[in-house]
């Protein structure tokens, strides 16, 4: 079989609704890591990857932002933002006695942000963590005769035959992660079936090592041009202490003029820059409200 699409597996991760969203008629593969998936996408394998790169609480996959940088062959041409939504959920057998339910197992971040459910509703129940929330609903549905639980998305729950005894058990209600597609050249990903939200660019900038007040005649180059940056941080270049890349994403894309010109400005003072993908960018928080007003 051909596959078109790697995500970050297992069947029923918050990964996989990103990748039916945007890809419902596609073959896919899901790949046990981040570096598994883009890899295959870098040889060949596969010619889109999806991978998450920051939720609201954990913040940067510095994995996924590491590889990118690195490959230097791999560019982003799509986001999609998935609100992270956890149920406790049980096999059906045990759905009349799931209070008698000793061992609950997810994700050490989805255990994390389940911890007043867990508190006062499961307080005398043990946790364990998994690989992954929906490797912990596999875990669950593959031993129906035990008396176990896991917490895991809605997909999961489908995924495994699993039932939902509470819904949206997280703590923060706004919680989201954020996911890339990945391709070997920089074309665009329009998905027709969604609305897109906005379009964004992401910058990689090396400073100069002599060069003093670098970082604010970097910034100064958007600010002047009122171009909004919606995220800047710093990766390091794992070559000595104190020396960092930049990663910018800028609310705007590629265009004949603004952002060429402001590379120029910047390159002109020494930095080096790449730009990682410039991409449309999707929600499925849109998609669900189109969907309640149609």
């Amino acid at each position: 079989m051909n596959y078109s699409v790697g995500y970050l597996g297992p069947k029923g991760t918050f990964t996989q609704k990103a990748v039916d969203a945007l890809f419902p008629d596609e073959q896919v593969k899901s790949y046990q890591t981040i570096p598994l998936c883009m890899d295959a996408v870098k040889f060949g394998h596969v010619k889109y990857g999806v991978v998450p790169i920051e939720n609201t609480l954990e913040g940067t996959v510095n994995m996924t932002l590491d590889y990118l940088i690195a490959s230097k062959t791999l560019k982003v041409v799509s986001e999609i933002v998935v609100p992270v939504e956890q149920h406790f959920m049980v096999d059906p057998n045990n759905r009349d006695r799931w209070k008698e339910t000793d061992t609950i197992y997810s994700h050490p971040h989805a255990l994390a942000q389940c911890h007043t459910f867990l508190s006062n509703e499961m307080k005398n129940v043990s946790v364990e963590p998994f690989t992954s929330t929906a490797a912990a609903a596999k875990h669950v549905s593959d031993y129906p005769e035990r008396s176990i639980g896991a917490i895991a998305n809605d997909l999961a729950a489908k995924e495994y035959g699993l039932e939902i005894i509470r819904r949206n058990v997280e703590d923060v209600t706004n919680n989201h992660t954020r996911f890339v597609v990945i391709h070997k050249n920089d074309t665009a990903l329009r998905v027709k079936s969604m609305p897109i939200q906005g379009f964004k660019t992401t910058f990689m900038i090396a400073l100069p090592t002599d060069h003093a007040g670098a970082l604010h005649q970097v910034l100064s180059a958007f600010a002047w041009r009122r171009i909004n940056l919606s995220k800047i941080e710093s990766r390091p270049m794992k070559t000595g202490l104190g020396h960092y890349y930049f990663l910018i994403d800028v609310q705007q894309k590629m265009d004949d003029i603004l952002i060429p010109n402001t590379v120029a400005e910047i390159e002109a003072i020494g930095c080096q820059v790449e730009i990682l993908g410039s991409y449309p960018q999707y929600s499925l928080d849109a998609l669900t409200e189109q969907d309640l007003d149609s």
